[in-house]
């Protein structure tokens, strides 16, 4: 994983090519190199492939949902200390049980992503 000072990598698995344009455009701005999964598996197979330091997953995917990609994520050694975020349309309350660190709500604005952002990077200070 990154340093704090380090370009943050991003994985975004969400098959809204409208949201993760935006998400794409907004990360970018804030210096993050940014890799995009239009579904489960690919996400799955580029995260084990080059894990990144953040993972911001939508839950309705198509093929393996998005439940299942964060389960797999959080299993397995190249990818369990990820920061997972999951995006959704849903009740967050809906989403309690999964192990991730933070919820994006939908619709979201850029200053949430700014946020999620800071989330990150205050827990990689707080770990060195």
């Amino acid at each position: 994983m990154n340093s704090q000072h380090a370009r943050v990598h991003v994985l975004l698995v969400e098959d809204d090519h409208d949201v993760s344009a935006l998400l794409e455009r907004h990360l970018s701005g804030l210096g993050c190199r940014v890799t995009i999964a239009d579904s489960g598996e690919e996400g799955l197979d580029l995260a084990f492939a080059d894990p990144p330091d953040m993972a911001i997953v939508d839950i309705l995917l198509p093929g393996i949902d998005g439940r299942e990609v964060i389960r797999r994520l959080r299993a397995d050694e190249r990818s369990k200390r990820c920061h997972l975020v999951v995006s959704s349309v849903l009740d967050p309350e809906d989403l309690s049980e999964l192990a991730t660190d933070e919820i994006l709500t939908k619709p979201f604005r850029q200053a949430a992503v700014a946020r999620l952002l800071d989330s990150y990077r205050s827990s990689v200070s707080q770990e060195e």
